[in-house]
C-alpha cells in the first residue's frame, strides 16, 4: 500500500479516536456527576448523558454543508478545534447547564467527523484498499474508547471528588495533536474535481497516493461520472436515490438498536447490576475496550478479504446469541463472570460486523455528487437513535429489569439478519463509480 495514502488515512482516522474518546469518557463521570449535582433521572439522561449525542445529531445532519462548501480537509481541521473547546469547557464546568453546553460542542465534533472523515478516506483510497482504510476510522473509534476507559480508571481518585474533571479535560491533548497533523493532508481529489473544477490539482493528489497510470484512470472515471450526471439534479431525497437512502437508514438503525451505545455509555452501571463492585465495574469496562479493539482489528483485516456482507452475517449471528444469553443470565441471576463473558461476546460481534462495516458502507453507497449529504443522512440516522437510546437509558435501567432490555435488543437483531440476507448488496472490490451505477440502475 502507498505509504502516503496510509499516512493520510491514519491521520484523518484520528478524528475517530477523538470520536470514541469523547463519546465514552462520560461513562466514568456518570455516577460522580449524578451524586454531585443530584439531578433527576430524566434530567441526568436528557442533559448530562445525552446532550453530547444531541450535538452529534445536529453536527451529523448539517455536516454535509461545510464538507461540500469548504472541503473535507478544512472541515476536519474545524473538528479538532471543537473537541479541544469541549474538553476544556467540560472539565471546568461549574454547573450541569454549562457542562451540558460544552458536551454539546463536543457532540458537534463527533457528528461532523462521522461525515467528513469517512467521506475523505473513501474518496482518496482505491477499490482494493478502501474497506481497510475506511475501517481505520472505526478502529480509531474503539481505540479511543479503550483509552477513555483506561484513562478513567487511572484518573479515578486523582483530584479527589473532582477526578471526573480530569477524565474529561485530558481529551484536549489528543485534540491539539490531531488538529496539527491534519493540516498536512491534501484535499480530496473528488472534491477538487467535482466541487472546485480543478482536475489538475485532483490528479496531483491522486499521483501522491497511487501510480500515475492508476491516477489517470481514476480521474477519467471521475470525469465520466461527472459528465453523465452534470445535467441531473442532485436532490438527496428523490426517487433516484431511494435505494441507498433505505440502505443507509437501516444499517444505522440496526447499529444502535443492537444496544451498543447503551452498553458503552452505561457499562459501569450495567456491570454493577451484573454483580461487580464499583471499582471492579470500572476495571471490567477496560476489558470491554480491549475486546472491542482486538476484534475491530479482525474486522479491519477481513473487510476487503471476505467483504462487507459476510462480516454483517457473522456479526448478526453473534449479536443474537450473545444478547439472548445476557438476557437469560440476568433473568436467572447467574454469576457476574458469565454475564461479562457474553457482554464481551456481544462487543466482539459488533466489532467484527457492524462496527467495521457501517462507516465504510455508508461512505460507498452514495454517488459522488451527493456523498457528503448521503453520509449525513446515514450518520444522522445513527446518531438520532444513539441519542434516543442514551436519553432513555438511565430511566430504563431504573424502571426495567436488564434482562428485558437485552431481550428486546436480541429480537431487533433477528430483523437485522433478514436485512443483510434480503437487501444488503456487496461493495467489496468495486470503485465508487461502479457502486454508484449498481445503486442507481
Amino acid at each position: 500500500m502507498n505509504k502516503r495514502l496510509l499516512y493520510y488515512s491514519i491521520t484523518v482516522a484520528m478524528a475517530g479516536f477523538l470520536f470514541g474518546f469523547d463519546t465514552v469518557v462520560i461513562s466514568g463521570a456518570n455516577l460522580p456527576i449524578k451524586e454531585l449535582w443530584n439531578t433527576s433521572s430524566w434530567f441526568h439522561g436528557t442533559f448530562i448523558m445525552s446532550m453530547a449525542l444531541w450535538g452529534t445529531v445536529v453536527g451529523a445532519l448539517f455536516a454535509g454543508i461545510p464538507t461540500d462548501k469548504f472541503g473535507r480537509k478544512n472541515t476536519l481541521i474545524a473538528i479538532g478545534i471543537l473537541y479541544f473547546v469541549s474538553a476544556m469547557g467540560s472539565g471546568v464546568a461549574p454547573d450541569p447547564y454549562t457542562f451540558s453546553f460544552f458536551r454539546f460542542i463536543g457532540g458537534l465534533g463527533v457528528g461532523i467527523s462521522s461525515i467528513a472523515a469517512p467521506t475523505y478516506i473513501s474518496e482518496i483510497s482505491n477499490p482494493k484498499n478502501r474497506g481497510t482504510l475506511g475501517s481505520l476510522y472505526q478502529f480509531n473509534i474503539v481505540f479511543g474508547i479503550l483509552i477513555a476507559y483506561l484513562s478513567n480508571y487511572l484518573l479515578e481518585g486523582v483530584g479527589g471528588d473532582n477526578d471526573w474533571r480530569w477524565m474529561l479535560g485530558v481529551e484536549a491533548i489528543p485534540a491539539i495533536l490531531y488538529t496539527i497533523l491534519v493540516f498536512g493532508v491534501p484535499k480530496s481529489p473528488r472534491w477538487l474535481y467535482l466541487h472546485q473544477n480543478k482536475p489538475k490539482e485532483a490528479l496531483e493528489v491522486l499521483t501522491k497516493t497511487t501510480s500515475l497510470e492508476m491516477a489517470r484512470q481514476t480521474l477519467k472515471s471521475i470525469e465520466k461520472d461527472y459528465e453523465s450526471n452534470k445535467d441531473k439534479k442532485a436532490v438527496l431525497f428523490s426517487k433516484r436515490y431511494k435505494f441507498p437512502l433505505i440502505l443507509a437508514f437501516l444499517i444505522a438503525f440496526f447499529n444502535q438498536l443492537s444496544g451498543i451505545n447503551f452498553i458503552l455509555y452505561y457499562a459501569p452501571e450495567i456491570l454493577e447490576k451484573a454483580g461487580f463492585g464499583t471499582e471492579d465495574s470500572l476495571f471490567s469496562s477496560i476489558a470491554i475496550g480491549v475486546v472491542n479493539l482486538f476484534f475491530t482489528f479482525v474486522g479491519v483485516y477481513l473487510i476487503d478479504r471476505v467483504g462487507r456482507k459476510q462480516l454483517m452475517y457473522i456479526g448478526s449471528f453473534g449479536y443474537i446469541i450473545s444478547l439472548g444469553m445476557v438476557s437469560y443470565l440476568f433473568f436467572t441471576d447467574s454469576s457476574a463472570i458469565l454475564k461479562l463473558i457474553f457482554i464481551l461476546t456481544f462487543i466482539a460481534s459488533h466489532a467484527v460486523g457492524q462496527g467495521a462495516v457501517i462507516w465504510v458502507f455508508i461512505s460507498e453507497i452514495f454517488p459522488n455528487k451527493i456523498r457528503a449529504f448521503g453520509q449525513a443522512w446515514g450518520s444522522g440516522t445513527h446518531w438520532v437513535f444513539a441519542a434516543l437510546v442514551t436519553l432513555f437509558g438511565s430511566v430504563l435501567l431504573d424502571v426495567m429489569q436488564p434482562w428485558m432490555l437485552f431481550f428486546i435488543f436480541a429480537g431487533v437483531m433477528i430483523l437485522q439478519l433478514l436485512f443483510v440476507h434480503l437487501m444488503m448488496p456487496e461493495t467489496k472490490g468495486k470503485s465508487l463509480e461502479e457502486i454508484e451505477y449498481q445503486m442507481l440502475k
